[in-house]
């Protein structure tokens, strides 16, 4: 049975640190140095996350994301390519995350957790961000307990956003959930939802902290 973990990545030296470092922090990792490989490994079963390079020599990273995604792994993108295009794709193809080299171990770690949760699914209860409490069953959210009115839009988006927590979503991913596909290229709607939210939930609308910006990609809730 393979590890829980998958690393695909021609470089070894890269392998080795991701490995080390998830090793570490308690996870088991198998690692693929080609498209062909990993995706070998992939389908085993027991896999649950694969960190994901994109610039493979067999085969261009982006065709595996939807192909990962479709045999239920969670996937982060751990690549050089540095464009908001390509975040943007990968994402869009149902990427959990996407992280530039080179990186930060610790940072990594903790995307590495966070689509683990996810894949998990998010807690039926209320979700807590520091003073915010967003209760999506009763469809209610409080500030230091007290209640937060919102418009019909500001609650289905921060409903959308705290499915996911931790997890950039792309602005085509929201618009077409809050507004409908016929509205994915409106980012101003969402620009001016955002800043209402911003404005009612958090300390300093103008340094936000609770629902943070990937500029040109997205938006994700920090909890």
């Amino acid at each position: 049975m393979t590890a829980p973990l998958l690393i695909i990545d021609d470089e070894p030296a890269i392998r080795r640190l991701v490995r080390g470092a998830l090793e570490r922090a308690g996870h088991r990792a198998d690692e693929a140095e080609t498209a062909a490989e990993g995706l070998a490994l992939a389908r085993r079963p027991g896999c649950e996350l694969v960190l994901l390079d994109l610039g493979l020599p067999d085969r261009d990273g982006l065709e595996l994301v939807p192909l990962l995604v479709a045999m239920d792994r969670a996937v982060v993108v751990l690549t050089a390519r540095d464009d908001t295009g390509e975040k943007v794709a990968a994402l869009d193809l149902g990427a959990d995350d996407y992280i530039v080299k080179p990186f930060d171990t610790q940072e990594l770690l903790a995307r590495v957790r966070t689509a683990l949760r996810h894949r998990g699914g998010t807690a039926p209860g209320p979700l807590t961000c520091g003073p915010i409490s967003i209760d999506l069953l009763r469809r209610e959210v409080t500030r230091d307990n007290v209640l937060v009115p919102l418009t019909r839009k500001e609650l289905a988006l921060l409903a959308e956003l705290a499915r996911h927590p931790g997890r950039v979503i792309t602005h085509s991913q929201l618009l077409a959930s809050v507004w409908g596909e016929a509205h994915v290229g409106d980012v101003e709607y969402l620009r001016v939802t955002v800043r209402g939210l911003r404005r009612k939930l958090e300390a300093d609308p103008a340094a936000p902290t609770l629902i943070r910006n990937d500029p040109g990609v997205g938006y994700r809730l920090m909890c």
